[in-house]
């Protein structure tokens, strides 16, 4: 099993199309992606906020790991995300390690932070194991559909 990061590329875009028809993933980017259009312009949308990667398996793009909202003290806001055939292989945890290791390394940021639902035990895996600590649960971040939801924020430092 090969797990690489890469740049997105917009014929790149079906894969995008298709990982954001999946129930879990509608509501996570920041407008519906239910058209080749609206992937390609989720793939051009990362210019110039951050860093976004596609994440391969054996060649194939399986999932994208991002760092972002990067500040004047050195800290990157790090996302990640896999098709669900890709989930439960380590995949995810693989691919934001060597994020946060080329974050560290290339971009000389100090300290990455995620979040996620406290019922998303599957992202609290991947955080764990890709070197993120907890850090304490915001309560009532998220609003979806209705409900709010609590967030366990994790961190990951350079020195870590």
């Amino acid at each position: 099993m090969t797990i690489e990061l890469r740049e997105w590329r917009d014929d790149d875009a079906p894969v995008v199309l298709a990982a954001f028809q999946v129930a879990d993933m509608r509501t996570q980017a920041p407008w519906p992606i239910v058209t080749l259009k609206d992937a390609t312009g989720w793939i051009a949308s990362w210019s110039g906020v951050g860093h976004a990667f596609a994440v391969t398996l054996d060649g194939q793009v399986v999932g994208n790991v991002a760092v972002t909202g990067i500040d004047v003290h050195d800290n990157g806001w790090v996302s990640y995300w896999t098709v669900p055939a890709a989930r439960g292989r380590g995949v995810a945890t693989a691919a934001t390690g060597e994020l946060a290791r080329w974050a560290f390394r290339e971009r000389g940021l100090f300290r990455l932070e995620l979040g996620h639902r406290t019922d998303n035990t599957a992202s609290c895996r991947v955080a764990t194991k890709a070197g993120f600590r907890p850090e304490g649960v915001e309560r009532a971040k998220l609003s979806h559909d209705g409900f709010r939801y609590n967030v366990e924020r994790h961190a990951r430092l350079a020195t870590d």
